[in-house]
């Protein structure tokens, strides 16, 4: 923060310029002038980033409305100043009306001036403090904080220039309800979050190792064990259930609530601050919506780190070790968050996963959906990692890698795409007649039990998994069924390029289904320039003659691509064996592509490859056999 203006307001005689140079002289002056200009007060030693460098203290006539107005208007808080009965009457009569009818909305210091002039007791004094102050800070939200001064002692001048530049950098507004009593609810969810990202072993209780790290993280210091002592002591005398075998979170909202009671609700905004809440209380844009530069044809997945991040989340949240999240598990997992993502509702998650027998989502089936989730709208997932709790130097976006960008090729006029060793997650459209068994590829490839009644699909579908394809390496495969929504994806360009494989299904049993594969590639002829994979379902069944003009086989020759797989679910290997191809036609897209001929010179440079390693072989063979005799 660069800069605070104070604007000190209040009656004629009440004292404001004789404050403001008692502050700056550090004793009180006889003789001033009626008017101070404006004084700018260099920041002191304080450590804390959101102390401002300059503070301008900023005289005023109350006789001068128009000069006085602008003033308020630029200020930054309002340091309001009283001496006696009338000028205290007139702060609610007059002066707070005053800034509300002027529409702004600034925090309010009141300072009760030339307390040297009373006689009386220290009881007398107590009583009177709450007689006056507290009945204006309940009626008024805008007046943050009371303070008794004398600028004839120089009594409490430097505490009042505080609490100004305090409501400004550590406001307790947003915090504390002084009407009613409370924490505000937007503060109570803030610190909820806070203490449910601090507990670590999710036992609901801040153990004393867990207190220790919170402090160090807030305020870069360690506390003891006297202290810690302390703190549970005041939250047992305050809530009944604040401690149990630790601080629970009844317990440690009673004791920011006692903070903020007490005004030391800047060790509230200390925390808060760390867990990187605005002075609305809503997350920082930098922790929710970092900078992450992603070229048009690359994709987004999730890196190692973000990886691990998800495991040890899910972990954490399987409380009861069954090894898949139950509808409250996923509900305490997403407490620090907005809930469960739209994306995901709009998906029908968790229908879009792997899960268990009782329908809770698996580890694997965890993984995926983030998968799928960051592939399709990597912003959802760097919000929800910043929501989570994800920290690293670099931010939530060390979570995530951008792949390279695709490239694609032209042979004999016709594009193709670029093999490709650095993406592990794909996208493929699943297209075919109805009743062709799309929806139950997608139930398969969830491994999850056929079912023989039909059932159209209206609303577009898409599932995820993962897929260890040859070689032992891990990808994640995106299957969706476009449903009524075929005809738009299928026209929109950008969609076909988020595409990365497309896999043509037809009913082998039915003789009418292969036509419709045709009819749609005649239609959309945009759909040759993506690899393709062709797919003879209910391959248990007789199969049946097409009603074509090209059978399957010869159709696909023409195509220059591999004929169709014969796949049954009751085939549980074949099944198997069509994820992999996917994923790997996806990898290699070039030779799934229809229309491309496969290079002679590739062939012949594989064929003298497997000749040398043949000679190779028998050279090592017979140096062996030698050495040997």
């Amino acid at each position: 923060m660069n800069e605070i203006r104070v604007v000190v307001c209040g009656d004629e005689g009440v004292g404001k310029s004789s404050l403001i140079t008692s502050l700056l002289k550090e004793k009180f002056v006889e003789n001033i002038q009626h008017l101070l200009p404006p004084v700018s007060i260099p920041r002191d030693y304080s450590s804390s980033p959101y102390t401002p460098d300059i503070t301008i203290l900023v005289d005023t006539d109350s006789s001068d409305i128009a000069t006085l107005q602008k003033e308020i208007r630029q200020a930054d808080v309002i340091w309001l100043v009283y001496s006696d009965n009338y000028s205290y009457e007139r702060i609610s009569l007059y002066w707070l009306n005053m800034f509300r009818s002027l529409g702004v909305n600034l925090p309010v210091v009141l300072c009760n001036n030339k307390c040297d002039l009373e006689n009386s007791g220290p009881e007398e004094r107590e009583q009177a403090i709450i007689d006056e102050m507290i009945p204006i800070l309940k009626e008024f939200k805008e007046v943050e904080s009371c303070i008794r001064c004398s600028a004839k002692l120089n009594y409490n001048v430097v505490q009042a220039s505080y609490l100004c530049q305090r409501a400004v950098t550590y406001p307790i507004s947003p915090l504390y309800d002084y009407k009613e009593g409370e924490l505000k609810s937007q503060a109570i969810l803030a610190l909820k979050r806070v203490f449910y990202l601090s507990d670590k072993d999710h036992d609901e209780v801040l153990n004393d190792h867990e207190l220790e790290v919170l402090q160090t993280k807030c305020f870069h210091k360690t506390i003891d064990i006297n202290e810690l002592q302390k703190i549970k002591s005041t939250v047992e005398g305050i809530c009944a259930v604040g401690t149990f075998h630790g601080l629970t979170e009844e317990g440690f909202l009673a004791l920011c609530k006692y903070y903020a009671q007490t005004g030391r609700h800047e060790t509230i905004w200390g925390i808060l601050r760390t867990f990187h809440y605005t002075d609305s209380l809503s997350l920082s844009d930098k922790v929710l919506y970092p900078r992450l530069d992603v070229n048009v044809h690359s994709s987004v997945e999730l890196s190692p780190i973000g990886y691990e991040f998800l495991v040890n989340l899910f972990v954490l949240s399987d409380t009861d070790n069954d090894g898949g999240l139950s509808d409250q598990e996923l509900d305490n997992l997403f407490k620090p968050t907005p809930g469960i993502p739209e994306l995901w509702k709009d998906s029908n998650f968790p229908r879009t996963v792997v899960c268990n027998e009782q329908g809770y989502v698996t580890l694997q089936g965890w993984l995926a959906q983030w998968c799928m989730t960051t592939f399709l709208d990597y912003k959802v997932t760097l919000a929800y990692l910043g929501y989570l709790g994800f920290e690293s130097p670099r931010g939530s976006v060390a979570a995530l890698r951008v792949t390279k960008p695709r490239k694609t090729r032209t042979k004999d006029g016709k594009s193709y795409r670029c093999a490709t060793n650095d993406r592990t997650v794909f996208n493929c459209f699943v297209l075919g007649a109805p009743k062709s068994g799309k929806t139950s590829l997608l139930e398969a490839f969830l491994e999850r039990n056929f079912h023989e009644t039909y059932s159209p699909t209206i609303k577009p579908r898409m599932v995820v998994n993962s897929v260890e394809v040859k070689g032992g390496k891990q990808c994640y495969l995106i299957l969706e069924e476009l449903g009524e929504l075929t005809p738009a994806v299928l026209e929109n360009q950008t969609r076909l390029n988020q595409c990365d494989i497309l896999c043509y299904t037809y009913d082998s049993a039915d003789p009418d289904s292969f036509q419709e594969l045709v009819d749609l590639r005649e239609k959309y002829p945009k759909l040759d320039e993506l690899p393709v994979v062709f797919v003879a379902l209910k391959a248990d069944l007789d199969r049946q003659q097409q009603r074509c003009k090209h059978q399957p086989d010869s159709y696909t020759k023409s195509l220059l691509i591999q004929p169709p797989l014969h796949i049954s679910f009751s085939w549980g290997s074949s099944l198997n064996e069509l994820f992999i191809q996917l994923v790997e036609t996806a990898v290699n897209p070039k030779l799934s592509t229809p229309g491309i001929e496969q290079d002679q010179e590739n062939d012949s440079i594989n064929s003298i490859a497997i000749v040398a390693s043949v000679i190779s072989g028998v050279i090592l063979a017979s140096i062996w056999y030698y050495r040997g005799k």
